[in-house]
């Protein structure tokens, strides 16, 4: 789903703020085999026979149950990303919770470049990533992105629909001139 620069979900077009967001359909298969990993984790503890010995079970039952967990909880932080920027920050949102979430006052932001091409594999997968030769990445998909050169450095990348958008934004609340895209990572 593809929002407009300047308009605030179920408020009236306001100009100081633009809001986007990207989605991963994928992760959602990702979540459903982590459910299902817990739903054989309870059904083994429910109704396995216990004669087996203990041990095993109860090693198979908390295996399930665990990687159930991880698998449901960390793909669905990264279903989809909201990004919103005011004329203080840019706020990224990860997930239906929220989180991770990441707030970057504009101060902090020294340039602001438009990627055609973000890849998980370049970041080293899908997430909340951290590579110390590229900084730090919000990745839920592959496609155009933005990054955020900082005062300090370091660089944060997110993908995000419409991210020529999002630039043209940051760009004219930074004043920084308009630029050529960047070649992608």
């Amino acid at each position: 789903m593809r929002h407009h620069p300047h308009k605030e979900r179920g408020t009236e077009p306001h100009p100081d703020v633009w809001t986007g967001r990207a989605t991963n359909r994928m992760q959602w298969l990702l979540a459903c085999a982590g459910a299902a990993c817990m739903a054989l984790g309870i059904e083994l503890a429910v109704d396995a026979p216990w004669t087996s010995g203990l041990a095993p079970l109860l090693m198979a039952v908390i295996g399930c149950l665990a990687a159930g967990l991880l698998m449901l909880f960390g793909t669905l932080a990264f279903v989809h990303v909201a990004v919103r920027v005011d004329t203080e920050a840019i706020e990224v949102r990860c997930g239906h919770m929220g989180l991770p979430r990441r707030r970057i006052p504009l101060s902090q932001i020294v340039g602001a470049e438009f990627l055609p091409r973000v890849t998980p594999r370049h970041w080293g997968g899908w997430g909340y990533r951290w590579r110390p030769e590229k900084g730090t990445a919000v990745v839920v998909r592959r496609g155009e992105g933005i990054i955020l050169e900082l005062g300090d450095g370091r660089t944060f990348t997110v993908t995000v629909d419409d991210a020529e958008g999002a630039v043209r934004f940051i760009r004219e609340r930074l004043r920084l001139p308009a630029t050529g895209s960047a070649n992608g990572l």
